[in-house]
């Protein structure tokens, strides 16, 4: 197949699809998209193929469907893992349906990075009352309570500083299955996206800083200066990769502490935090995501100026003044909902931090 009619199928039809469609264009790749029955796919529109998981009764004839890509991949981690790996019959899934089954499951996560040798905060699994307060005498508060399973952005997630909150946390959990973390004393939150193909290159983008508003990334800054900091992240992030025989874009969320990074942790997809980099790097998260599925030489992934990205949540409104690009996705508003993106650019990081908190202010003024 040349490269001037490669297809790839994607799992979901958010915005991330959507970039990815978009960035996959210049490179002469089609795209179609697999959507849940009732998935609002209003992002995708136009770019693709849309089909609805009802519309087939197994794996072969979903394939077909999808115009039997050469390769599929997936928006979130959230997908049915089965379904990945009966549609692995007729294609490769990159990333592999068992790094899926690792990021979807909090525990499963957090054993899979210490398997690997990566730190992160202790933590305890707990399900139910009992085992969640024998969890917090163990760790001491303040600590985190989080679901194993659908808890992002915030949701299914409780700090908890004394009994009070623990018993409020308690009632709302009810019989979920749980990860309480030890708090960690941090002073920024970073993350490291790198690509790996299937050849097993690697690339990797600078360090990013990431600010987050109630539980939802804000804003991310890049570059990250601290060469120590960034050697370990590569490390760590290269050390999954090669124990996952990983394919695709990766993404490492850390704590910055006094004694070096504590691992978060992982998204295997492109990632919110790297949006920066469709305007501040040679070559975006998406594209390189799609060169590596299809084993393609990956791109650069410097950051020649200061680029921040600024989340738009529940706002849709252009702000005013000077930018490197709006993003808008084309989703209903709601509140708190992910409608879009700005970009920015400059040669002065301080600069660029004024300009970013002008953005955020208007953006957000009442």
């Amino acid at each position: 197949m040349s490269e001037a009619t490669r297809h790839i199928a994607i799992v979901g039809c958010g915005q991330l699809a959507q970039m990815m469609a978009q960035e996959g264009k210049p490179l002469g790749i089609t795209f179609s998209f697999l959507a849940e029955k009732a998935e609002d796919a209003g992002c995708v529109e136009g770019l693709g193929t849309l089909v609805r998981l009802d519309e087939a009764s197994n794996g072969e004839e979903l394939f077909q469907a999808l115009g039997c890509p050469e390769v599929i991949t997936a928006e979130r981690e959230r997908v049915d893992t089965t379904l990945l790996r009966e549609l692995q019959r007729f294609c490769p899934v990159y990333p592999d349906p068992h790094v899926f089954e690792k990021a979807q499951h909090r525990l499963r996560e957090k054993l899979a990075l210490t398997a690997s040798g990566l730190p992160v905060a202790p933590f305890v699994p707990a399900q139910g009352c009992d085992e969640l307060k024998s969890a917090l005498d163990k760790l001491g508060y303040p600590a985190f309570i989080k679901s194993c399973e659908n808890g992002y952005d915030g949701k299914n997630q409780w700090r908890v500083k004394d009994a009070a909150q623990l018993q409020e946390a308690i009632e709302e959990a009810q019989e979920l299955p749980c990860v309480v973390e030890a708090s960690v004393e941090f002073s920024c939150e970073v993350s490291l996206i790198g690509a790996r193909s299937v050849s097993g290159e690697v690339k990797t983008y600078p360090l990013t800083e990431n600010l987050h508003r109630q539980g939802t990334l804000l804003l991310s800054k890049a570059p990250f200066q601290n060469a120590q900091l960034l050697a370990s992240a590569r490390a760590y992030l290269q050390k999954l990769m090669d124990d996952w025989d990983y394919v695709g874009v990766l993404s490492l969320e850390c704590f910055v502490t006094s004694e070096g990074l504590v691992v978060n942790e992982i998204a295997p997809r492109v990632h919110n935090s790297g949006h920066w980099t469709l305007a501040g790097a040679d070559t975006s998260q998406f594209a390189n995501h799609l060169r590596a599925i299809l084993d393609m030489p990956l791109g650069e992934t410097d950051c020649p100026r200061p680029a921040a990205m600024v989340n738009m949540l529940g706002v849709d409104r252009a702000p005013p003044g000077e930018n490197q690009g709006v993003w808008l996705y084309g989703k209903s508003l709601r509140r708190g909902r992910k409608m879009g993106h700005v970009l920015l650019l400059d040669d002065c990081a301080t600069q660029l931090s004024q300009r970013s908190e002008a953005v955020i202010a208007d953006l957000y003024r009442h």
